[in-house]
């Protein structure tokens, strides 16, 4: 029998055995310990014990289980919420209340509960590995499509009669090449560090609509895209995650807490339990799971739970679904593969990170895409992870590593947090590489102007950027009228446009539609107040005129199902100016 010969923290040691293979799951101890092999030489097995190992004591067994690290596949993931290794924290908690027990053998998904199955195939049909063979509502706006896995074929021998089923009962049997009889039942497992296959990746042309402007018009993700989030402690990473997960049109929200703290979860589970989504008009909970692996829980669950969400995510992508998947956050994972490593006394690279980090993050941003699934559906794996980096340094290896495999950088900025701008995005120091993938789409979908407009835009921050550096020398008094307005400008474009108030019914969400008509506004406010500039009137003469003001309260006044009101808007602003240019002349 094999048996503990060491014990390091989450790292456990067996000597002199060959019973193991590497990444295979192991039961450790007399409680059962969930752990995996990691490393294995000629004379001992190094195993990562993913709950905590307190009270485990040399000598106790440890036995293999013969697959590798994998999690179940099946109807009742949706609404639940899991811990790293997926084991359903609700129902942990019906057994030893508060407290994970080590070693708690609970099946991942509801083995009693009946779903309403229907059988989609018929005796003599060929299945190959991603046909829906079943489906069943899994909750009241998602449905569940049961695949065959990637890993078998067959024909149908045997089919059951449509009707109430768990996810163990037996709906179909096919015959395999072999001759073998396979029982394929409502559920799959599927090893958590191995991407699922798919036919063939798809272009990515479809925005990530999120509601958020400073996201959507400026700095947009595709889906099938991957964004990071970095941002130092209290410039609001977690409350952006809360409000992408809220309002971004992907069919299912895979959210994982990932060492963060347990009140920000706690705010989560009771945030989205209150909220309707707009979608559907039933609670988000039905299209949403959450991953909770919180900083006091075991520190080597938190690889576990990153690999754990994006094998979740890519179940239900395979169905024919967009998936979105919130990693709140990516650093506090690093920082678990810092302290295994240093356990495992492997050679430190850049502040004491494994040197293997880098392979780590892009094998994780990688496994999202849009692509098109092995029984012809299209669906797609958006990642947006938060970084915490130490002082809002974003020079240190997690998020410089993180930079290297995203095509979306979203940094947020201390300094807009403390001044309640919100989102925190530093507009000067974030960039997306997704605006040209997305160009036929905003120009078909929302306006042939959208780019021209937004290249306006962006064209009058970055203006007052090197402005404000000249004002900082020696004061905006000294500017020429022109470039005043430039400032005034820009500051209509971040308090009206870029800030949004996530309380306001209005301007918590804003279709595109909305966003583009918004920039038409504050675009047309800019061309009559350089014609008034021109013919003399200064720029604290229209300032006067409230005009600005009145541009920068249209995100309330206006509300989103009214965009006629802007045509009026625009109207108002010149016939404003125009009367202030005359009067200004008859003087």
């Amino acid at each position: 029998m094999n048996t503990v010969y060491s014990i390091n923290g989450p790292v456990v040691k067996v000597k002199d055995t060959v019973d193991f293979s590497m990444l295979e799951m192991v039961y450790v101890g007399v409680k059962r310990l969930v752990g995996e092999v990691i490393s294995i030489n000629s004379d001992e097995t190094t195993i990562q014990v993913y709950e905590s190992t307190t009270g485990l004591k040399p000598g106790e067994p440890v036995t293999g289980s013969g697959m590798p690290m994998s999690a179940t596949l099946g109807p009742g993931i949706l609404s639940n919420i899991f811990d790293g290794i997926e084991r359903p924290l609700k129902r942990i908690e019906e057994i030893s209340g508060a407290f994970i027990t080590e070693g708690a053998d609970v099946s991942s998904l509801d083995t009693e509960k009946k779903y309403s199955v229907k059988v989609k195939v018929k005796t003599g049909d060929m299945l190959i590995g991603g046909d829906i063979y079943a489906v069943c509502p899994e909750t009241p706006v998602i449905e569940h499509r049961c695949m065959l896995s990637p890993n078998l074929s067959g024909e149908v021998v045997w089919i059951a009669e449509d009707g109430d089923h768990t996810i163990n009962d037996v709906v179909v049997k096919i015959k395999k090449s072999d001759g073998e009889i396979e029982e394929l039942t409502l559920c799959q497992k599927w090893p958590i560090k191995q991407s699922r296959p798919f036919k063939t990746r798809l272009p990515i042309n479809k925005p990530l609509i999120t509601g958020q402007r400073v996201i959507d018009t400026i700095l947009p993700i595709a889906k099938g895209g991957t964004a990071a989030v970095p941002g130092g402690f209290g410039t609001g990473k977690t409350m952006t995650q809360h409000q992408l997960a809220k309002w971004c049109d992907a069919d299912i929200i895979v959210y994982i807490g990932c060492g963060e703290r347990g009140n920000e979860m706690t705010q989560v589970l009771e945030e989205f339990s209150e909220l309707v989504d707009p979608r559907t008009g039933k609670a988000l909970t039905d299209r949403t799971v959450l991953i909770a692996n919180t900083s006091n829980m075991p520190v080597a669950a938190r690889e576990a739970s990153i690999y754990t969400g994006i094998t979740l995510a890519e179940y239900y992508r395979d169905m024919g679904y967009h998936i979105a998947i919130m990693a709140d956050s990516t650093s506090r994972w690093a920082e678990a593969l810092r302290e295994i490593s240093g356990r495992l006394e492997e050679m430190p690279a850049e502040e004491g990170f494994p040197a293997y980090l880098p392979s780590r993050i892009s094998e994780f941003y990688e496994r999202a895409g849009y692509v098109e699934n092995l029984n012809g559906s299209e669906g797609s794996v958006s990642i947006i992870g938060a970084v915490s980096p130490q002082g809002s340094d974003f020079s240190e290896p997690v998020t410089q590593n993180t930079k290297r495999f995203v095509r979306c950088f979203w940094a947020l900025d201390k300094s807009l947090a403390y001044a309640r701008h919100y989102p925190a995005i530093n507009w000067n120091d974030s960039y997306s590489e997704y605006m040209d993938d997305l160009s036929n789409y905003y120009e078909e979908k929302v306006n042939r102007d959208f780019l021209k407009y937004r290249q306006e835009i962006t064209k009058i921050l970055h203006e007052e950027t090197q402005l404000m550096e000249i004002v900082k020398l020696i004061g905006s008094d000294v500017l020429p009228e022109d470039q005043k307005l430039v400032i005034e400008i820009a500051r209509a474009v971040r308090v009206g446009f870029l800030q949004q108030n996530a309380y306001h019914k209005d301007d918590t969400y804003v279709p595109l539609e909305k966003q583009f008509l918004m920039m038409g506004a504050i675009l047309n406010l800019y061309e009559q107040s350089k014609k008034a500039v021109t013919a003399g009137v200064s720029v604290r003469d229209i300032l006067k005129t409230g005009l600005f003001e009145r541009i920068i309260r249209m995100k309330y006044d206006i509300p989103n199902d009214k965009p006629d009101m802007f045509r009026l808007l625009n109207v108002e602003v010149e016939q404003g100016l125009k009367k202030l240019t005359q009067e200004v002349l008859a003087v």
